[in-house]
């Protein structure tokens, strides 16, 4: 049994090389919460609350995070003794919601439990691949040139798939340049639920330019407009906001809200319940791929053990640390080599946190009980 002796939470704030703007707000800064679980053998694990600063991509954002993680689920990770992770995860679901609270705990509980079992976090959830390929997001840009000159170093580092952030305003004609420009990359389309059952006419033009996916076009909780939606285009409906949890995935399917399935740790409140939306998504024949929120090393390395598994068939958000941080919280960055991104091989993460740069980097600290 495992009994974890000491909580440790840390605000991190990490600038972005380069801002990043979807459909309701932009961000030039990143500021995720590390969890450190010290058991009472000594053993450590590391887990990262990748939440918004901002309500805008969900309800949750850094200071609701801190708060319940201060007030509800660092007191059961203290009074739970556990012989697996998903134990611990079933006694951190009695606290409703706050998915991107519970994935950092989660987390954490993997990164512990995988160390100390001498495996690594891929094979423990049950990856097969040594290496997953990877996309990466771009966001809106001020001109249709400004995009471009986003889009063409990510081509020639060999990115396997570019996913374009839509807005109203910003679909159609961003996007016919990006695929007039590149007419045999893998595109995709992410709108963050911006459009409604009105905007038909431009999801019926994105659907004529050879897209990959169009990616959460209508809100969250629109499974019947999105399954209407499914119905009347060629190009497959992606999830992403839509599923919180495993319930949402199952109505999604019985509805046929879409063909797609984007699969995110932070949004469903860990690795435990994203292994398991995979299952049932592979058992539905849906495929699936796995969505980041910038996470900082730690949960980018989680992301990739996860892409690991076998439904993750498309490209993921797991692009190099490079990418978004000129310097990562891990001694060692993930790396991108001609789109490909090798599935770490040490026990547990297979990352290292960079504990001096932790540091200087830190703007708030709570150490429990």
């Amino acid at each position: 049994m495992t009994r974890i002796s000491t909580v440790e939470l840390r605000r991190v704030r990490l600038p972005l090389v380069h801002e990043f703007q979807t459909s309701s707000h932009a961000k030039r800064s990143l500021e995720h919460i590390l969890v450190t679980l010290t058991a009472t053998d000594g053993a450590v694990g590391w887990g990262e609350i990748a939440s918004p600063s901002g309500p805008f991509y969900s309800a949750e954002t850094v200071a609701t995070c801190w708060s319940i993680a201060r007030d509800h689920l660092a007191p059961i990770v203290l009074a739970t003794d556990w012989d697996h992770p998903a134990d611990l995860a079933r006694a951190l679901a009695k606290v409703r919601g706050n998915q991107f609270a519970r994935a950092g705990f989660d987390m954490a509980a993997w990164s512990l439990w995988t160390a100390g079992q001498g495996v690594p976090l891929a094979k423990a959830l049950g990856g097969v691949r040594t290496e997953v390929e990877a996309g990466v997001s771009l966001g809106i840009e001020p001109t249709i040139d400004d995009l471009l000159a986003q889009v063409a170093p990510r081509v020639d580092e060999g990115y396997r798939r570019i996913k374009l952030k839509i807005a109203p305003g910003w679909d159609v004609e961003p996007v016919r340049a990006v695929r007039s420009a590149y007419p045999s990359m893998p595109l995709h389309v992410d709108a963050n639920g911006a459009y409604t059952p009105a905007d038909l006419p431009v999801m019926k033009e994105l659907d004529s330019l050879g897209l990959l996916m169009i990616e959460q076009p209508y809100g969250p909780r629109a499974l019947a407009d999105l399954a209407d939606l499914q119905h009347r285009l060629t190009t497959p409906v992606c999830l992403d906001e839509s599923i919180e949890e495993l319930d949402d995935l199952v109505t999604a399917l019985r509805l046929g809200s879409g063909r797609i399935l984007n699969i995110k740790v932070s949004r469903m409140g860990g690795l435990t319940p994203a292994v398991r939306a995979h299952d049932v998504a592979v058992e539905h024949g849906v495929p699936v791929w796995c969505g980041g929120m910038h996470e900082f090393g730690i949960g980018r390395a989680a992301n990739v053990a996860l892409s690991a598994l076998p439904g993750f068939t498309l490209p993921s958000d797991v692009s190099g640390s490079d990418k978004y941080y000129a310097r990562d919280v891990t001694t060692e960055p993930i790396v991108s080599a001609g789109g490909l991104v090798a599935v770490p091989t040490a026990y547990g993460l297979g990352r290292d946190p960079d504990l001096p740069f932790v540091e200087s980097t830190t703007t708030d600290r709570l150490i429990m009980p």
